[in-house]
């Protein structure tokens, strides 16, 4: 099953509200001095077929709140579809509002404004509060995150960072008095900007990004002198005056720190336990030797994940039970008498193996659960999941029928179907033998999940 995609003779032009940029392709940023407002635009983005519009979370919720908002799902079909094939010109952000011009497929230009409440001034008191209260709040906004936490605790004060129904209000020169395509457009494309930076939304709420880092640096600079000693009574012991510079450039100063290790290109080779003595009673020396290479394998992997960027604010994993690590060792190939010792003492039948195995090779632990974890989803993500299906498939497709089970859907009269996992995404299936076998890595898109392959051999 494939997707079908409009491909235009001519591409969409760049026309924006304003200058789009040079033409190194990112954005222009007008700054905000002796009072004026701060204002960003962003040169047109390419296409996007055959990719999500929002892959962080903060992008997902901006999309949810014009979902929620739209009151015809049609218009946002449309205004997806011409988002997709770059409808969109150059964005213009700036407090309260973003603008851009979008092309009917006609070609035919319309200004088109997405309007967001500004924060009050005691709103932004909270929120900036709220950052400086965790050193971890700053550190991710200056990364470009937001973590959820961040969101959490700002709406325990009152602050609600991301839109929510009817928050996101349209503007356009078409004169619909809804969401039509080029707002439900303009929508969309900016969730592929809020996935690149959140500063794009909090200029929405009215400040800019080095307004805002100058405020936090002010404010974090007062905390600490807050917490400096008042009095004689609670200041620290006298420190001497000074010693002279001579004196203080010949003391030893702390060592530096250390470098960080290289990486490995590959795992190191354990040793060869098998020699002239005799191993112990009940000493498999092929499984000792195997589970040694599996250690250096997960040393090397470990390594490389902690030398890479971003790894000190990486939740660390889930330690993995007994059934989970036996199928992780069977999904590394062992030889064929561990892997039986394994099958035999997993408590578990071959096929369940083979098909526990299958998952793992297509998405770890993650793809373990969807296979054996059968949820109902609550209303809320039910909703969320049969919109995604609604609109997986452009207009002049066949959409599938399907029926669902719990968080399955099965393609009807076929051997498809797609599962929906806790976090979003979509796990193809196809049945093999009587059963039901992963086929393929999670998407978060429906149709492209049951546009798998055929079975593995």
């Amino acid at each position: 099953m494939s997707r079908a995609e409009y491909v235009d003779d001519e591409p969409y032009g760049d026309d924006g509200p304003g200058d789009p940029g040079s033409d190194d392709g990112r954005h222009a940023d007008r700054a905000a001095g002796d009072g004026a407002r701060p204002e960003r635009t962003f040169a047109a983005l390419p296409p996007a077929r055959g990719r999500g519009f929002a892959h962080t979370w903060w992008g997902q919720e901006w999309l949810k709140a014009l979902e929620d908002t739209a009151l015809d799902g049609e218009q946002l079909r449309r205004g997806r579809k011409q988002a997709r094939e770059g409808a969109v010109g150059a964005v213009c952000v700036r407090p309260g509002r973003i603008t851009a011009v979008v092309r009917d497929r006609d070609r035919t230009p319309y200004r088109s404004d997405v309007l967001l409440r500004e924060f009050t001034g005691a709103e932004w008191e909270r929120l900036l509060e709220v950052v400086v209260d965790r050193s971890g709040h700053i550190a991710a906004l200056l990364d470009r995150d937001m973590p959820p936490q961040l969101a959490e605790d700002a709406a325990a004060v009152g602050v609600e960072l991301l839109p929510g129904i009817g928050d996101l209000e349209p503007e356009c020169g078409c004169e619909a008095w809804d969401h039509c395509t080029h707002t439900a457009a303009l929508c969309y494309q900016l969730a592929r900007l809020l996935d690149e930076d959140p500063y794009v939304l909090l200029l929405m709420r009215g400040r800019g990004e080095r307004e805002l880092l100058d405020e936090l640096q002010v404010r974090s600079a007062a905390r600490a002198a807050r917490h400096l000693p008042r009095t004689v009574e609670d200041a620290a012991p006298p420190v001497p005056e000074g010693v002279p510079a001579r004196e203080a450039f010949a003391a030893p100063g702390p060592p530096p720190l250390p470098a960080p290790p290289p990486a490995v290109a590959a795992p190191g080779r354990p040793p060869a336990l098998a020699g002239g003595t005799d191993p112990a009673e009940g000493l498999d020396v092929a499984a000792l030797e195997f589970l040694a290479a599996d250690a250096a394998v997960r040393a090397q992997r470990l390594l490389a994940e902690a030398l890479a960027p971003g790894h000190a604010t990486t939740p660390v994993p889930a330690a993995l039970t007994v059934w989970e690590d036996t199928v992780r060792l069977t999904a590394a190939g062992p030889p064929a008498p561990i892997a039986s010792r394994l099958a035999a003492g997993c408590g578990r039948d071959r096929t369940d193996l083979a098909r526990a195995v299958r998952a793992w090779e297509h998405g770890g632990a993650a793809a373990l659960t969807v296979l054996e974890d059968e949820w109902t989803p609550d209303a809320e993500t039910l909703a969320r999941a049969r919109a995604q299906l609604a609109a997986a498939w452009e207009e002049d497709e066949q959409t599938p029928r399907l029926r669902a089970t719990g968080n399955r859907w099965t393609v009807v009269g076929t051997d498809l179907q797609v599962r929906y996992g806790r976090d979003g995404r979509w796990w193809p299936y196809r049945r093999e033998r009587g059963r039901w076998w992963p086929a393929g890595p999670a998407g978060h898109d429906p149709a492209g999940a049951l546009a798998m392959p055929g079975p593995e051999s």
